[in-house]
């Protein structure tokens, strides 16, 4: 499957973002209905799980502070309170996801903030950029 984060695509991958070392999404896309499942797991600064995404279901939500949508081709998760979208994903026409905006921190506290031009940790941007992950994972960070 390509998976877009932000302006950069990145071919063949297997379906895991690893995000600073750590596989923090894990997207497939179920047949024959094709629809988009995300299991994903939401840190706060210091490393502690806020909420947990499987199969495209919300299973663990601290304080209630998390908002799933979800359609059989999208899912968002969304920040109840400041209305912050923590993640957006899309699957598009072929094996396509699309993850074209959201901010949250990664397990090691930094903040990752992706948008339609790029993504960004910190001081570090990548935009623009076409990667072939040759079957592996998408590296992020």
């Amino acid at each position: 499957m390509d998976i877009e984060v932000g302006s950069n695509l990145y071919r063949n991958s297997n379906g895991i973002i690893d995000i600073e070392g750590v596989p923090q999404f894990e997207v497939t896309i179920k047949e024959p209905a094709r629809a988009l499942l995300v299991n994903f797991a939401l840190f706060d600064d210091v490393g502690r799980m806020m909420a947990k995404v499987v199969d495209s279901n919300l299973i663990f939500n601290e304080r209630r502070a998390y908002q799933l949508a979800k359609s059989p081709t999208s899912v968002s998760l969304k920040h109840e309170e400041s209305g912050t979208v923590v993640f957006a994903l899309e699957l598009k026409e072929g094996d396509r996801v699309v993850f074209s905006r959201g901010s949250f921190h990664t397990i090691k506290g930094h903040r990752l903030d992706v948008s339609q031009t790029e993504w960004r940790i910190d001081k570090k941007r990548f935009s623009g950029k076409e990667t072939d992950t040759k079957g592996g994972a998408v590296f992020i960070g």
